[in-house]
């Protein structure tokens, strides 16, 4: 790593070690050096004794043993986020975002130290691990610089004119559960709870095990911002374990995984009436209408198939293509994908890296083989490539799927995409509207208008016109999230800060009281009312 890890001094020695150089000898392992994953774990709250060991999908080389917490454990995580949080609340709105906007500047400075431990553990491409800093640096400066925008109080009209005043203030809800994914370990560690600590809340959260030193990275890095220690506590351990200990502690859940899981927390959120956001998974598709640029299109399709080879929540795994240009777009498609540089390492050479694990090479694997069994025809990939690393398939372009075939409507979470022509758009959207999944879509179209109409017709919560992605994902005022069952609630915006926070309305009342005065009746003061109500009506008065 080319800067100084966290309490690392500069010229300390690589956080990498090995005898050899891993980008040139295929003999040397990714090995972190062993007080480096000591201060990092240090920060997990684990009294069990027990680790449990990951390794890097790189080469299957051991990356670290992973503490493991008990429930006691995250009963004491949220006893001191609790004490945290009560302090944290008072501190003022300009300090807050003085701390946040401290973190953007640390994860750009230290943006090599960060993509490295991304791809050690979860084996990602470097130019797909970029996207991970950039994405947590975007969200700090635009709540850092929109803090007093979202969480100042407002005035809002009164019943009566000058009379009566109202504020609404935004409350932090106080402890805010968050249980994260491995697919984008740092993104997903952080983007959820910045806006949660700039509302004043503290924070339990529960990384996946197989990113944990990712997420850890991103915890030290809150601390050398300025936020307090204890503000964001981490647990490690399976989610059957922890996962309703944590729910039933917090008084906010945030969750992004699989939509039966998210089912499950759901439940458990509204049983104890606390608010809950739920991100999970998609089929997401992608529109290529008649008058598309050809080769926007297949370079966005390309990116919107295969980043991070398909383990990307908003990826795409269906494609439209209308007839007029069918053929000339899976042309460059096709080639396009062929032309990918495949690999894993250190580096900016591979334009893909390697799935993250055995279990998602299996669903990879079997839906590919299914498709051909029954008749897919594949234009590209489909095939593994244990000799680019253990868990490596091909970026592939499947023909002729059909509704008996799994990967037809399943989430596959991998670099597998679906190709189907279509004659009028009509058809194509209500295609992209079957199934149950809403999450992102995207449609390719040189008229950016009719783009837009069409965006609206699809039952997705993010839609973009001639991007794959990342224009709404990469814009954080826009919120991002799912329709049906790919979730509930949003990140980003103002929807992504206010979820953390109670509203409160106070009312204050001068002069006139809301019952008789100066003798009146109560049918005298109904009467008067009713024509006060009527006057302001004629003055436009909502």
């Amino acid at each position: 790593m080319s800067d100084a890890m966290p309490g690392q001094p500069s010229g300390s020695g690589p956080v990498v070690e090995g005898p050899h150089d891993p980008e040139h000898d295929p003999r040397a392992a990714y090995v972190l050096e062993p007080e480096v994953v000591a201060r990092l774990t240090d920060r997990i709250l684990s009294t069990t004794g027990t680790t449990v060991q990951v390794s890097s999908p790189i080469d299957g080389a051991p990356v670290a043993n992973i503490p493991q917490s008990s429930e006691d454990d995250v009963a004491e995580a949220f006893r001191r986020a609790r004490v945290a949080q009560a302090a944290w609340a008072r501190v003022s709105i300009d300090e807050r975002a003085r701390i946040l906007h401290r973190l953007h500047d640390l994860v750009l400075a230290r943006q090599d130290e960060i993509m490295d431990l991304i791809q050690i553990e979860s084996g990602k491409s470097r130019k797909h691990a970029f996207d991970e800093p950039i994405h947590i640096a975007l969200t700090a400066r635009y709540y850092a610089r929109t803090a007093h925008r979202h969480l100042d109080p407002r005035s809002a009209p009164g019943v009566v004119p000058v009379l009566t005043r109202i504020e609404v203030n935004q409350m932090p809800k106080g402890v805010v559960g968050i249980i994260s994914p491995w697919n984008y370990p740092f993104t997903m560690a952080l983007c959820d709870g910045l806006p949660a600590l700039l509302a004043g809340n503290a924070v339990v959260t529960k990384p996946d095990a197989q990113t944990m030193l990712t997420a850890l990275y991103g915890a030290q890095l809150l601390e050398d911002a300025g936020f307090p220690r204890d503000l964001w506590q981490v647990v490690a351990g399976p989610g059957r374990k922890l996962g309703t200990p944590i729910i039933e502690r917090s008084d906010y859940v945030c969750f992004t995984g699989s939509t039966a899981t998210g089912k499950v927390i759901a439940r458990q959120a509204a049983e104890r009436l606390i608010g809950c956001s739920l991100e999970l998974g998609g089929k997401n598709p992608i529109l290529v209408l008649r008058d598309a640029d050809v080769e926007r299109a297949a370079e966005g399709a390309v990116r919107a198939s295969f980043s991070n080879a398909g383990q990307l929540c908003v990826s795409t795994e269906r494609m439209f293509v209308a007839d007029q240009v069918y053929d000339r777009f899976v042309e460059r498609f096709v080639a396009r994908t062929k032309a990918m540089s495949l690999g894993v390492g250190l580096n900016w050479d591979a334009d893909m890296g390697a799935l993250i694990s055995e279990d998602q090479l299996e669903v990879v694997t079997r839906h590919v083989e299914d498709a051909v069994a029954k008749g897919a025809r594949v234009l590209a990939g489909g095939r593994a490539r244990p000799d680019l690393a253990p868990y490596f398939f091909e970026p592939t372009v499947l023909e002729g799927v059909t509704p008996d075939m799994q990967c037809f409507g399943e989430e596959t979470f991998g670099p597998v995409i679906s190709i189907y022509r279509f004659h009028d758009e009509s058809e194509a959207i209500a295609r992209a509207n079957d199934g149950e999944y809403g999450l992102n879509g995207a449609v390719y179209t040189r008229d950016v208008a009719r783009g837009r109409e069409v965006a609206r017709q699809i039952k997705c919560g993010t839609v973009n016109v001639n991007e794959a992605f990342g224009a709404t994902f990469a814009s954080i005022a826009a919120p991002m999230g799912g329709m049906r069952e790919s979730g509930m609630g949003r990140r980003q915006g103002a929807e992504g800060i206010h979820r953390y926070t109670e509203t409160q309305s106070v009312g204050t009342q001068h002069v006139l009281r809301f019952g008789p005065m100066l003798g009146m009746s109560d049918r005298a003061y109904a009467r008067f009312m009713t024509a006060s109500l009527r006057v302001m009506d004629k003055l436009g008065r909502a």
